[in-house]
């Protein structure tokens, strides 16, 4: 396994002095609020991501608090068992399943200057669960990784780990990362956009600037919801026949849909993480064609487990420009702590963004870790040097 940052040759956030024990205002332990689960149609693998980081944290350096968020927005306290938080026969875990009974709901701070938590219940004095000093938002897709839950963390001045209002906002709505991909000259591929009021006003106008555009670029095409990740709602449309039910699959997550052109290549995966100097990249990874599979599909991610490839077998040339490229993505979203940029490698030797996640899946099988673990920063390390830059960072305009 290849490796750049070694025990042995540490990066420069070791040499500066961040190895020793971490310690929050008046002296204790940090106190980390692990938030996971939420509204989106990726409830459940946010569920497993917080099952790993929970597993992965220093429990000597850190004190503990998770908080799940149900299906419908009930922000509950849950039980700290990683093993229950894991895909197990192909059944996907929820917050439902290992939150405290009752209808107790958790409260976070809405004022500047006090961090402390809420425990409320109906009829009973709320109890106090005491102070975060920060929160680990661990949750995918809308209602958390799209600049909501930041804003509610900004209002509060608690810190928090990985991107900021805006740069989460952006990088979950895909028809606005790649425009502003475009306005910074990084290579994007064909798409179009069809809005909410397109559909529902004049879809035969809708449906005919979709033929448009595969009379111009090809079928097939791919139909996406504009704010999902995990490939949720998307679909391989191959002609005109299949445009209304793959519209209405994106929109069943999403009223606005973005479709793409087919773009034949490679998959090619890239980490960007905050180091006290600036952001650097990770070796990349290769996702290779799935055979079960006409793309790499939710099922293909998570259920049947696609292994990338790490590092991605790349020319010398080709690794050091997706690196670059990757950390161009990162500053033009304006991106914080952590990032996962996504690529194919055309067939002319060209590498296009297809999109940037800022708060990419730290599941076991993840590409993030691994290919952080293969340029040398293992799994609990990389969880603790997130930790420990958002308690470094303020909140507010910065």
């Amino acid at each position: 396994m290849s490796s750049e940052f070694t025990s042995q040759n540490p990066p420069p956030a070791d040499r500066a002095g961040l190895a020793g024990r971490p310690r929050a205002a008046g002296g204790h332990r940090p106190r980390v609020a692990v938030v996971f689960g939420g509204r989106s149609s990726e409830h459940a693998i946010s569920v497993v991501t917080a099952g790993a980081v929970l597993r992965a944290i220093d429990r000597t350096r850190y004190d503990v608090l998770p908080i799940g968020i149900t299906g419908d927005g009930r922000w509950a306290l849950t039980a700290d068992d990683p093993e229950r938080m894991a895909i197990t026969d192909r059944r996907l875990p929820s917050v439902e399943q290992i939150a405290e009974p009752g209808p107790g709901a958790v409260l976070m701070p809405v004022s500047a200057g006090r961090q402390e938590v809420v425990y409320s219940e109906p009829g009973s004095v709320p109890k106090d669960l005491g102070e975060v000093d920060v929160v680990l938002p661990l949750l995918h897709g809308p209602y958390g990784e799209d600049g909501t839950l930041q804003g509610l963390l900004e209002l509060a001045g608690v810190p928090y780990v990985g991107a900021g209002v805006l740069a989460s906002a952006v990088g979950m709505d895909k028809e606005y990362m790649k425009r502003l991909f475009t306005s910074y000259g990084l290579p994007v591929g064909p798409y179009t956009v069809i809005r909410p009021r397109a559909w529902e006003r004049d879809p035969a106008g809708a449906r005919r600037r979709i033929t448009d555009f595969a009379a111009e670029h090809g079928w097939p095409l791919f139909v996406k919801p504009a704010r999902a990740g995990s490939s949720m709602g998307i679909s391989r449309v191959t002609g005109p026949e299949d445009l209304d039910a793959a519209v209405e699959e994106a929109r069943r997550h999403d009223p606005k849909v973005v479709v793409e052109s087919l773009l034949i290549g490679r998959e090619i995966e890239c980490g960007v993480l905050e180091f006290e100097e600036g952001p650097r990249a990770s070796l990349p990874a290769e996702i290779p064609p799935v055979s079960a599979h006409s793309f790499y599909d939710f099922e293909a991610k998570y259920i049947d487990s696609a292994e990338g490839i790490v590092p991605a077998p790349l020319t010398e040339e080709q690794t050091a420009r997706v690196r670059e490229l990757a950390v161009s993505a990162f500053d033009a979203l304006s991106c914080e702590g952590l990032a996962r940029a996504d690529f194919f490698l055309l067939e002319n030797g060209e590498f296009v963004i297809n999109e940037v996640n800022t708060m990419p899946g730290f599941t076991p099988i993840s590409m993030f870790p691994r290919m952080w673990e293969a340029t040398g920063v293992p799994y609990p390390e990389l969880v603790d040097r997130l930790i420990q830059a958002a308690l470094r960072r303020p909140t507010g305009l910065r």
